[in-house]
């Protein structure tokens, strides 16, 4: 059996840890965990979704843009030159170039949270598929990280628009906030991720789609969050 600190085994007393709350419940019971810890913690959630992503028509993949942001300071790496290279620079990103740039992240001079290509640039990018892909960070069109928008892209990412992916065992995670978020905002952001979730169903997806929903922070407990299961 599992131990827990003192703070931690508090914080499970305090609610049922076999009930499915509902979104604001769960956010009220994170945020009155968190108020013990000295720092802005990570909200995080977890679905277990009844999904074998081995299959790719069960694959669920896609990004969503967070109303309220995700508190975290997201840094970009994008592959332009010229002109789409100046509007990237002027977007905000923190490292633009082209051979230089593909350079640099081959030999790990440099870290980022997401990588924007133009599709012109490609042919570079794809060098990097061994540094990249296992980072989850090759720019991808369905994803909308290769385009000819370059700013926009930059500008979605430095906003709140997060990427999802399932894992082999069938489980999507994500940061979607922090414990110093208002309630409402926590709550908005989470029903906005658990909507893209539902709208990424696979077509080849059989029987219940979403089994589990529960978040939580950094240091605190997992709630478990009701909700309403698509069924195929």
């Amino acid at each position: 059996m599992a131990k827990y600190g003192k703070r931690l085994k508090t914080a499970y007393e305090g609610f049922d840890r076999e009930t499915a709350y509902s979104t604001v419940e769960a956010v009220k019971i994170i945020k009155s965990a968190a108020s013990t810890t000295k720092f802005d913690e990570t909200v995080e959630i977890a679905l277990n979704l009844g999904v074998d992503p081995r299959h790719a028509d069960q694959m669920v993949r896609g990004t969503v843009a967070l109303p309220h942001g995700t508190g975290k300071s997201v840094t970009v790496a994008v592959f332009a030159r010229n002109e789409k290279a100046d509007e990237a620079k002027a977007a905000g990103a923190e490292f633009v170039g082209a051979e230089e740039l593909a350079e640099q992240i081959q030999k790990g001079e440099i870290e980022f949270d997401r990588c924007i290509a133009t599709p012109d640039m490609m042919a570079v990018v794809g060098r990097l598929g061994k540094v990249l892909g296992p980072k989850g960070l090759m720019p991808n069109p369905k994803l909308g990280t290769v385009t000819p928008d370059v700013a926009g892209a930059v500008k979605a990412a430095k906003a709140g628009q997060i990427e999802f992916r399932v894992e082999k065992a069938g489980i999507v995670q994500a940061g979607v906030g922090k414990t110093s978020f208002s309630e409402i905002a926590l709550t908005e952001n989470i029903t906005t991720f658990i909507d893209a979730i539902v709208r990424a169903k696979p077509t080849g997806v059989k029987g219940t789609y979403m089994k589990k929903v529960s978040i939580s922070s950094t240091v605190g407990p997992g709630i478990r969050v009701d909700f309403s299961s698509p069924d195929a």
